[in-house]
């Protein structure tokens, strides 16, 4: 369960080695949560990374998961559960592709969209399910404002955040008044060693900007959130600017 100031006091983070993720746990670590899972393929940089919130005061394990394999999401997500409450899941798992080789290579591509789609949907059901079983916690989901609309630059990447991002909508909705909150967050471009070597776009973050925003956005029970707050509006003018101009625009 939340403590009294409502910080969470178990995390089970889906993508257990995301800069993002580490971030919020690290964050979270510090505001009183003391049990950590992290969820991800067995590798090691899963048990370094759970060795570096180990060194905070966490109780911190590893669990394998892999989002392509939703066969496993029931059975190992139900495992965590099984063990005790889930105060917060952060489903942060996720892959850019790359765009120019996966629009020549249409398995590529429909691997980026079975990680960022098909398997969140997979893990968010299995999750969303066990805690409405336990009656309260928080599924946040990491969208991505790249889902907003689609770009040549990355429609492939974008196309399966918007995916995900109308699911966790829905999700909300469907679970409203049963006691769990659904928070989809939207970043912008995030600084970090997955996005090396990338064109940065204006108004980027970084994944501990990302983790401060969704922290405050778990107090203020907010159900979307986007990092930085500006790109609420940006992306609202976006949307409606016609597809000839839309084209020619650097983005």
């Amino acid at each position: 369960m939340k403590d009294a100031f409502g910080a969470p006091q178990s995390l089970l983070v889906l993508g257990g080695t995301s800069e993002i993720g580490l971030a919020t746990a690290r964050r979270l670590i510090a505001r009183r949560t003391r049990t950590v899972r992290l969820a991800g393929r067995p590798t090691p940089a899963l048990t370094a990374a759970a060795d570096s919130l180990r060194a905070l005061g966490a109780d911190v394990r590893t669990v394998p998961f892999d989002a392509l394999d939703t066969g496993s999401h029931e059975e190992r997500l139900g495992k965590v559960f099984a063990e005790g409450d889930v105060d917060m899941v952060l489903l942060a798992f996720g892959v850019f592709g790359d765009q120019a080789r996966d629009e020549s290579d249409p398995a590529a591509a429909v691997r980026v969209a079975q990680t960022n789609y098909t398997g969140a949907v997979s893990a968010g059901l299995v999750c969303a399910g066990a805690l409405q079983a336990q009656g309260h916690g928080s599924l946040v989901v990491l969208s991505s404002v790249a889902g907003e609309r689609a770009r040549r630059a990355d429609f492939i990447y974008g196309s399966s955040k918007a995916g995900l991002d109308a699911f966790a909508q829905g999700l909300g909705d469907a679970l409203h008044g049963t006691g769990v909150h659904v928070m989809v967050v939207r970043p912008g471009f995030v600084r970090s060693k997955a996005t090396a070597g990338l064109a940065e776009a204006p108004l980027a973050t970084t994944p501990e900007a990302v983790a401060g925003a969704i922290e405050l956005g778990l107090r203020r029970r907010s159900e979307t959130v986007w990092v930085p707050g500006t790109l609420r509006m940006v992306m609202a003018a976006a949307r409606h600017v016609p597809r000839p101009l839309f084209r020619r625009l650097p983005v």
